[in-house]
């Protein structure tokens, strides 16, 4: 039997995050070895085992997975959460690539200066209420489903969960126009499976703060 997907990344949320959400989504297991220092990223580049020098980098399967869309398509059709044809795959696509946009934007805002942040957080907040949830809100209208695509949880439904919980960060206060989303949200939240990454002690990561942002600046040379 293979052993357990390892996680090689640094010790904060971003890129590594939503696969960590998946995984655990999934019911699957894993371990995480932290890159905590310069050297620590330098060993693997030297080692060979990043395909293009970059993290995060998943060891699954036998493989040394890179790039952030590969490894969670990889896992969302490993753990059938991608669809059951082609159709379904690509709306799944398209909605995933709707948060991805969104979780970018607030997944980098600690490392702006500090007099561009408060516009930045402004924008976030305007994107998420008029570009991206509303489509979110009709899709569920449109349908009348518990899920986005399929009537099936999917890697969609999870990214968004992952979506509205980090813009409610900044906005807690955000799907108040947003009725179906808020039942959307208290339902994914209680698949057993999530219900127990939301708790405290799992492998979920806070929210990014000065002082890992400093780390990754040291570790990352940016």
């Amino acid at each position: 039997m293979a052993g357990k997907p390892k996680l090689h990344y640094t010790k904060g949320r971003g890129k590594m995050e939503s696969i960590r959400w998946l995984l655990a989504a999934a019911g699957v297991e894993f371990e995480e070895e932290f890159i905590e220092t310069k050297e620590d990223l330098e060993k693997l580049r030297n080692d060979g085992v990043l395909l293009f020098q970059q993290v995060p980098m998943v060891e699954i399967d036998g493989m040394r997975m890179v790039q952030t869309r590969a490894i969670l398509s990889y896992i969302a059709a490993k753990y059938n959460l991608y669809g059951k044809d082609l159709k379904e795959r690509a709306w799944i696509d398209m909605y995933v690539e709707g948060t991805t946009d969104l979780m970018g934007m607030i997944m980098y805002l600690p490392f702006q200066p500090a007099d561009t942040k408060e516009k930045n957080l402004a924008l976030i907040i305007e994107r998420a209420t008029t570009r991206y949830f509303p489509v979110y809100e009709k899709a569920l209208k449109d349908h009348g489903q518990d899920y986005l695509v399929g009537n099936k949880l999917s890697w969609a439904d999870i990214h968004l969960l992952e979506a509205i919980l980090m813009v409610e960060e900044c906005k807690p206060d955000v799907l108040s126009a947003f009725p179906l989303l808020q039942a959307f949200k208290g339902r994914i939240s209680n698949i057993p499976t999530i219900k127990k990454f939301l708790q405290p002690g799992s492998q979920r990561k806070p929210p990014t703060d000065e002082k890992f942002v400093a780390l990754v600046r040291k570790i990352f040379n940016i």
